[in-house]
């Protein structure tokens, strides 16, 4: 299993790192993808990929919520970052209008200059959009067959948004969200419907917890290890076996992510 979403320099695994790598690693993960968030903390992503340089990669980028915060030399430092061969995408980058703890118009300009940068280097975007599927979509569609690859990290929409993506030939990240019978019934239904083609699975933790894991965990923070309950409601869900799941969604990572 590849887990293509990981926040792993958020500050809840950094008394335990090792040993949340030694789980995942025992839970069958083969490799994660560490998710770059804002500059800092893809410059701290790149340097978790030099401790584990086979089992982890990483991508740089700065997401929505951090639009507001971004120096003027950024993507300066974004493109540097890019030249290291364990960067694999730029992103998490995209829009959130469901918080706006960026405005709306810095979120945009700053997604925009981060779509050219891919196209500009060739590489694949990894994306976040929560409640501005229009605008980002627009944005988008500059770049349809420009860039290697379109990842639409944790997605959380409905058939209809999951259709416009697949035509847009994008990939679609499915995390525990997808376990959550009280806000995923939309996602359940979608992924139903979802190519095995263009499926990918990530935890995103230490978010989003998989509701079906049982014994329930003591804490709430999501880990790696937890992949595999991601898989199973998703096989569930496609009536497949679970090496279905994984299989197809290797497969998948390792040609987006050039793993």
């Amino acid at each position: 299993m590849i887990d293509i979403g990981v926040n792993l320099t958020n500050s809840r695994f950094e008394h335990d790192y090792p040993e949340v790598i030694a789980r995942a690693q025992l839970a069958g993960l083969e490799q994660l993808i560490v998710t770059g968030t804002n500059v800092e903390e893809s410059i701290a992503a790149l340097e978790l990929c030099a401790l584990s340089p086979k089992f982890l990669s990483c991508t740089a980028g700065v997401h929505p919520h951090d639009a507001d915060g971004v120096s003027e030399d950024y993507l300066f430092t974004l493109a540097e970052l890019a030249k290291n061969e364990s960067v694999k995408a730029i992103g998490e980058c995209g829009l959130d209008f469901n918080r706006n703890f960026s405005t709306p118009k810095q979120q945009i300009k700053v997604f925009r200059e981060q779509v050219a940068l891919a196209e500009r280097l060739n590489m694949p975007l990894f994306l976040h959009q929560r409640d501005a599927f229009e605008p980002w979509q627009e944005i988008l569609s500059s770049v349809v067959g420009k860039v290697p690859a379109l990842i639409s990290h944790c997605f959380t929409g409905d058939v209809k948004q999951m259709h416009a993506c697949l035509e847009m030939g994008m990939y679609l990240g499915i995390t525990g969200w997808v376990c959550d019978e009280r806000r995923g019934a939309e996602l359940q239904t979608a992924v139903k419907e979802l190519p095995l083609e263009r499926l990918l699975v990530e935890t995103d933790a230490p978010y989003l917890t998989p509701r079906n894991i049982r014994p329930k965990p003591k804490s709430s923070r999501n880990e790696p290890s937890y992949l595999p309950f991601v898989v199973q409601k998703i096989a569930a869900l496609k009536n497949v076996s679970d090496t279905v799941i994984i299989e197809h969604s290797r497969e998948n990572a390792k040609k987006v992510f050039s793993l």
